[in-house]
């Protein structure tokens, strides 16, 4: 990516380093693909005494793709993607879920070396339109997300957010929840040959007066494994261990505790993905 990508790229590097792949439900996905190139993916994921089940079909030719997912909550939802459609850069995406007649939504995602817009609007009578975007370069980059809902007129989102990135360090600043909270994000590539990294968040909610700071980090034990480990204010440590055991199939081990009450708050999640 040359340009300041999407408004979504603003902070997302911390956003992953502290948040993903943790997890304390038992999570199992199986993908398969057909002869014919189409990938189905099912997804079984069990939390507390609940299961809940889904099923994932995605076709692609050419600069189409085509993703139909069914769960066990009765919903379809389909998506048809276009990338590169009239100019490069541009995208557009059409996607709706049934029974939910509302679900409906058209959106255009344009990356440029200087700018990312996202454009969407819902596809019923008195829609939600939502406009973001990031503008700059990958060095600095500004950006804003609003949101406008046409059956009220009133703005349901605005945020904004601002990056700067210098070789091996990005830090990032965003003010959501129509300007409640503000969010300073840091990341930091200490070695690229063992993957390591660390990073923080902080954030201050001006309604409450109170602020959420989390660290983490994050270090490769050898070319197929990786521990990660995260701490905040309120006293939660979680860490977890993922080893890719084949290509592209991964098994993933988390932890969580609250140091405040060890005994009662432990938890353990399991995530098993298996690719082909």
């Amino acid at each position: 990516m040359v340009g300041p990508g999407l408004y979504t790229e603003i902070g997302k590097k911390t956003r992953d380093l502290l948040y993903k792949d943790y997890q304390t439900d038992h999570k199992f996905t199986l993908t398969t693909y057909t002869s014919n190139g189409v990938a189905v993916t099912a997804t079984s994921t069990k939390k507390a005494d609940l299961i809940f089940g889904e099923i994932q079909s995605q076709i692609k030719n050419k600069n189409i793709t085509i993703d139909v997912k069914a769960n066990s909550g009765s919903n379809v939802i389909t998506t048809v993607t276009v990338d590169e459609i009239a100019t490069p850069g541009l995208k557009t995406i059409l996607s709706f879920a049934v029974p939910d007649q509302r679900s409906g939504k058209f959106e255009l995602q344009y990356l440029h070396d200087h700018a990312g817009v996202n454009a969407s609007i819902g596809l019923t009578a008195n829609p939600v339109v939502n406009l973001s975007g990031s503008f700059g370069t990958k060095a600095l980059a500004v950006g804003t997300d609003i949101s406008l809902d046409t059956a009220s007129g009133n703005l349901t989102k605005y945020n904004a957010g601002l990056s700067i990135t210098h070789e091996d360090l990005i830090a990032s600043l965003n003010l959501n929840n129509k300007g409640d909270s503000l969010t300073a994000a840091y990341y930091h590539n200490v070695n690229q040959l063992t993957s390591t990294a660390v990073g923080a968040e902080l954030t201050r909610s001006f309604s409450t007066n109170e602020n959420t700071l989390t660290f983490g980090t994050q270090h490769a034990l050898d070319p197929l494994t990786v521990v990660k480990a995260r701490f905040n204010n309120s006293g939660k440590v979680s860490a977890l261990i993922q080893h890719e055991w084949r290509p592209k199939s991964l098994v993933t081990i988390s932890a969580e505790v609250d140091t405040k009450t060890i005994e009662k708050s432990s938890k353990v999640g399991i995530a098993v993905a298996l690719k082909p």
